[in-house]
């Protein structure tokens, strides 16, 4: 490999990753990859407990969740202390949570928020590798061929566009109910160099419509979170999801409205890029 050669970098990268896509998909074929292994079941939150003021966010909202155990019927309750998988930042009982654990043990659980939630086939990594591969093809034929140009916007637009219309038609359906911050959490974290760096978590609390007692970390929307305990707050939520609720609705409606803005003008920019792009083939 002559690496005078600029064209043995990518080809080096190429290699590896190519590695990287025939042993996962050949383990995926195998059905020995971790997802394959793992028994993924729906989980129903039985209780909520009450998180005490001053306390940690580790862990996240403390809770009782039950599942059935497929094949022996058996129904196991646990709790999310301990690390657990995803962290249960909004509960209520009855709330229905995604649980998943190796074949033949039940006792050893990971939480998820979406109970919808499949396994696959364990092809993330494959999938990625594969999807770097081709973009490095495009590049390499771009700088190749003399059209870098062409390269600007390249899978940009279409679902960005679509996430902003989603979002400002989800936040103009949402219920208003009001609620109230029941603790607020303190941590503390050390990195490496030892740097200390402190993050305050307000806990709100809030009925829905429908009866639903919701408790949920507040990760933002909260002036002045380490004063926020005992106040009364307005609570924006989805009716179809109460996890998915905003305490600053006003301040989110014109963030989509200037997504919106910014999407028109690169749009125009994109659609620009490609007319050089297309002259200059």
């Amino acid at each position: 490999m002559d690496w005078t050669d600029w064209h043995a970098y990518p080809a080096l990268g190429f290699a590896v990753l190519g590695v990287v896509v025939l042993v996962g998909y050949g383990r995926s074929l195998a059905g020995v990859t971790r997802a394959q292994r793992s028994v993924r079941v729906r989980g129903r939150i039985e209780e909520v407990r009450a998180p005490r003021n001053g306390g940690s966010r580790r862990g996240g909202i403390s809770v009782v969740v039950s599942y059935r155990e497929p094949s022996t019927g058996e129904e196991v309750v646990v709790t999310n202390d301990g690390e657990r998988g995803e962290m249960i930042t909004a509960a209520w009982t009855g709330r229905e949570i995604g649980v998943h654990y190796p074949r033949g043990r039940p006792h050893d659980y990971r939480f998820s928020d979406d109970p919808e939630a499949a396994g696959g086939r364990g092809l993330g990594w494959p999938n990625t590798a594969l999807f770097l591969i081709y973009v490095g093809l495009v590049v390499v034929a771009s700088i190749d061929w003399g059209w870098p140009w062409a390269l600007i916007g390249v899978c940009y637009l279409p679902g960005n566009v679509r996430d902003t219309r989603r979002r400002r038609e989800r936040l103009a359906s949402m219920a208003a109910v009001p609620g109230r911050i029941v603790a607020v959490l303190r941590d503390v974290s050390t990195d490496a160099e030892g740097g200390v760096s402190r993050t305050v978590t307000p806990v709100v609390a809030f009925t829905t419509r429908e009866g639903v007692d919701v408790t949920a970390h507040c990760e933002k929307g909260v002036a002045e979170p380490a004063e926020a305990y005992g106040r009364e707050v307005t609570v924006h939520y989805p009716q179809d999801d109460p996890a998915g609720f905003v305490l600053d609705h006003a301040a989110r409606q014109r963030s989509v409205r200037s997504d919106v803005a910014v999407n028109v003008v690169t749009l125009v920019v994109v659609a620009a890029a490609a007319v050089v792009g297309v002259v200059l083939l």
